[in-house]
């Protein structure tokens, strides 16, 4: 499958304590409406920790209900237990999911060989595409280049979603491998894309989806100078979007728009006073 362009890694909102899935079909229609290529419901973003798997499951079929196929899902449904990872996207790919975002198992910080085989399971016991997330900075380790090239020989591991603020890396992975890279950073969206990434999966994207949307779709036809001035007019929000942990400063943002009730599940927690300074501020700067 080819991948490419703005696909947002939806929060999900609560509302009482419960999963609010009018809320969330909501959001998805926004999302469409703004002509995202594709949703990612239960990533990081969408606070898939606290999330039961019966709840997980709801969001997901929620998302793929509303969408309708009219943009592209790719369910979070990656976990640090090689098991609960296929099952998970067992369930994902009887709800109608287009892929899997599989995250690199946190916490028990597997060797290459491990993660080689627990990526490898997944994509070959369930037969959804994967996309794999290096994310680091969450899990402890990377997943290194050279795991990469091994599992892109895969046909059912189709592209990679790199959040570990290295431009480098895409290089490395491109230079060495045929596979698609997806930037999971939004400040580093063009900087991947001038290297070779066909896009990004989008926290800021949240909240304004068509913006996002307008910005890789220049670069991608070569309107580089417009895409600049895009990228340094929501700098601000890529920055400031992550002042605290995310998903916390996005909802928050959101919950300033009306779009969401402010509301987290512990361990996160309402945002700061400061970074709620922070929060508003580049919103202001940002002219939203």
């Amino acid at each position: 499958m080819e991948l490419k362009g703005v696909y947002t890694a939806i929060v999900t909102p609560f509302s009482g304590g419960k999963l609010d899935l009018k809320a969330l079909a909501r959001l998805v229609e926004i999302q469409i409406k703004a002509g995202v290529d594709g949703i990612v419901p239960v990533g990081t973003t969408g606070e898939s920790p606290t999330l039961s798997f019966e709840e997980h499951i709801k969001v997901i079929e929620r998302v793929i209900d509303t969408a309708n196929s009219r943009c592209t899902i790719i369910a979070g449904t990656g976990a640090n237990s090689t098991d609960e990872a296929i099952y998970l996207t067992n369930e994902a790919k009887k709800a109608g999911a287009d892929a899997t975002l599989q995250v690199t198992p946190y916490y028990n910080k597997p060797t290459p060989e491990g993660l080689y085989r627990h990526f490898s399971a997944v994509a070959d016991k369930c037969g959804l595409p994967v996309v794999l997330y290096n994310v680091p900075g969450r899990c402890g380790i990377p997943i290194p280049v050279e795991t990469i090239v091994r599992l892109s020989k895969n046909r059912n591991i189709v592209a990679v979603k790199e959040a570990g603020g290295s431009v480098e890396r895409v290089s490395a992975i491109l230079d060495l491998c045929d596979i698609t890279v997806l930037s999971g950073d939004d400040s580093l969206t063009i900087p991947m894309m001038a290297v070779g990434a066909t896009g990004v999966v989008s926290v800021v994207s949240n909240l304004i989806p068509g913006e996002l949307k307008e910005m890789v779709d220049a670069f991608a036809s070569g309107d580089i100078s417009k895409a600049q001035k895009l990228h340094m007019k929501y700098f601000p929000l890529f920055r400031d979007m992550f002042v605290e942990a995310n998903p916390i400063p996005i909802k928050t943002a959101m919950a300033i728009r009306g779009l969401i009730k402010e509301e987290f599940r512990l361990p996160m927690c309402p945002i700061s006073a400061k970074g709620r300074e922070v929060v508003i501020a580049a919103m202001k700067k940002s002219g939203i």
